[in-house]
């Protein structure tokens, strides 16, 4: 088969897919506005996300794709780990199919699929991870926390010096 009937037969069906990606709105746009503004105009607090933020995409339907400098960890009460890419959809007051973010909860890292406020309240966030969800004050972040590349020798999961095991960062 040579190469001008390869392109007619498969045209159309590269037209209609871009026709089709254009009409759902799967267009994703870069902002120059701080990825913690794109938060609080869902309703979340800004500190969900680490000062590493480098760059970030918001898709017309929520889903989003984040950059981070590299994978990191920040120490709330829990120690909680950043994959170099988080992606998710964000809808008013929730992340939904949220990659790319673990916590460790007594010396196991569990993936953090999805976030949602207690609204309308607003004292509180419940992080999904599986069937189970933990329940957190929100004030823990209320302000952008540093992301650390090492764990180093610091407390987590309330138990002081109880690491067992480190994750490598790259």
């Amino acid at each position: 088969m040579d190469f001008t009937k390869i392109v007619m037969r498969w045209a159309p069906l590269l037209a209609t897919m871009v026709i089709i990606c254009n009409l759902v709105g799967v267009d994703s746009h870069v902002s120059d506005q701080p990825i913690s503004d794109i938060l609080a105009e869902y309703g979340l607090p800004i500190g969900l996300l680490p000062d590493s933020v480098k760059s970030y995409s918001l898709a017309d339907d929520g889903s989003f794709k984040v950059e981070l400098g590299s994978p990191c960890y920040v120490q709330f009460n829990y120690l909680v780990y950043y994959e170099k890419t988080v992606t998710g959809k964000l809808s008013y007051g929730k992340i939904t199919d949220l990659n790319g973010i673990q916590a460790k909860q007594f010396f196991i890292w569990v993936n953090v699929i999805g976030m949602e406020v207690d609204l309308p309240s607003g004292k509180f966030i419940y992080f999904n991870v599986g069937i189970i969800s933990k329940k957190i004050e929100i004030s823990w972040f209320k302000s952008v926390h540093s992301c650390k590349k090492s764990l180093g020798n610091e407390p987590c999961n309330e138990i002081d010096g109880a690491l067992t095991e480190k994750r490598d960062v790259q």
